[in-house]
């Protein structure tokens, strides 16, 4: 089929649903005529995507007719109905579908964190090249506590979540590349080490953890979350199975907005326990207690709503009809 031909001769009546579909208030025979045009277009579009299903017509197409479906349909829910999907289905689904990802993405962070402390805490050498002794020990004894208490409690936690929310960000819209995930996971994994190494080397562990814990647990699990939904779009690009990858990219993009969404909430959660709970008088075991449970509730969501979801076939993608995809009139 000649596609260019076959535009021309319809597009009259592409324009034509396009018009009446942005049309104010429409006479009766308007609407016959909308329906019978959204009718006539569903057949071409379908046409049009056996040969050409990726093309700009096809896009510009769909387009048009969910604008033409909305019009003679009008909402298909409430908002507060749409917002009960998102928390009870989509975003618990998106999450659940990355807990494999997001625990390998944990272990590695672990691994090079770890042999960072080690290096660090054991050799004396490492240990200078990373600073002065004056400097060192000011660094243990004040600036690292100060961090957590110098500026209003509220203050800070704005400031730790918008810190936070943007790497992860970062993570799910450069993940793409392939590049960034890993960069951003040994940054974050290097200096958490280095910092672990050298309160070690100060016989201080225990007040690196005691300051750490109650909010990383649940801020670091943020960010491989984060990292995993980047390496998900990334494989969706290098192998999107039968899909054609324009689509896997695209449905895996859309599932990962609602990622980068619930990520927000979840950052605040821990931009909270470290504004208010970290540097609080609390006793230790009380503080890490506190950051422990929100990381418990975060994968009691994720095990339990997150994977009654996905087994109903839920995704975190948005429906069909809201993905632009169109059913085809018979």
């Amino acid at each position: 089929m000649d596609m260019d031909a076959f535009a021309a001769v319809n597009a009259d009546k592409w324009s034509r649903l396009h018009e009446l579909s942005g049309k104010g208030r429409l006479t009766g025979a308007e609407a016959d005529e909308l329906l019978a045009l959204y009718q006539s277009t569903s057949s071409h579009l379908s046409l049009i995507r056996s040969i050409a299903p990726e093309s700009g017509l096809s896009a510009s197409l769909s387009a048009t007719l969910a604008q033409a479906r909305t019009r003679f349909t009008g909402a298909r829910t409430n908002p507060m109905a749409d917002l009960a999907r998102f928390f009870v289905a989509a975003l618990p689904a998106a999450f659940y579908r990355l807990t494999w990802l997001t625990l390998a993405c944990g272990a590695a962070f672990i691994v090079v964190g770890s042999a960072y402390a080690l290096w660090i805490g054991t050799s004396p050498e490492a240990l200078r090249a990373v600073g002065s002794e004056a400097a060192l020990r000011q660094y243990v004894e004040e600036d690292f506590i100060d961090y957590y208490s110098e500026n209003p409690a509220a203050s800070f936690a704005g400031a730790v979540w918008t810190n936070n929310a943007w790497i992860s960000a970062q993570a799910v819209a450069l993940g793409i590349t392939g590049i960034w995930v890993p960069m951003i996971l040994f940054s974050n994994a290097q200096g958490v080490g280095v910092a672990a190494g050298v309160f070690a080397a100060a016989g201080k562990q225990d007040v690196f953890f005691s300051y750490i814990l109650p909010h990383g647990l649940m801020e670091l699990t943020a960010v491989f979350v984060a990292c995993a939904a980047g390496l998900r779009i990334f494989w969706a690009m290098v192998s999107p199975g039968p899909r054609t990858r324009g689509r896997a990219v695209a449905e895996e993009g859309r599932s990962l907005i609602t990622v980068a969404l619930g990520l927000v909430l979840v950052l605040f959660a821990s931009g909270l326990v470290e504004g208010f709970v970290t540097p609080s008088p609390l006793p230790v075991w009380a503080k890490i207690t506190i950051g422990a449970a929100v990381l418990a509730l975060y994968w009691a969501y994720v095990l339990v709503w997150g994977r009654r979801a996905y087994q109903a076939g839920e995704r975190g993608d948005l429906r069909r009809e809201d993905a632009g995809y169109t059913e085809i009139a018979a």
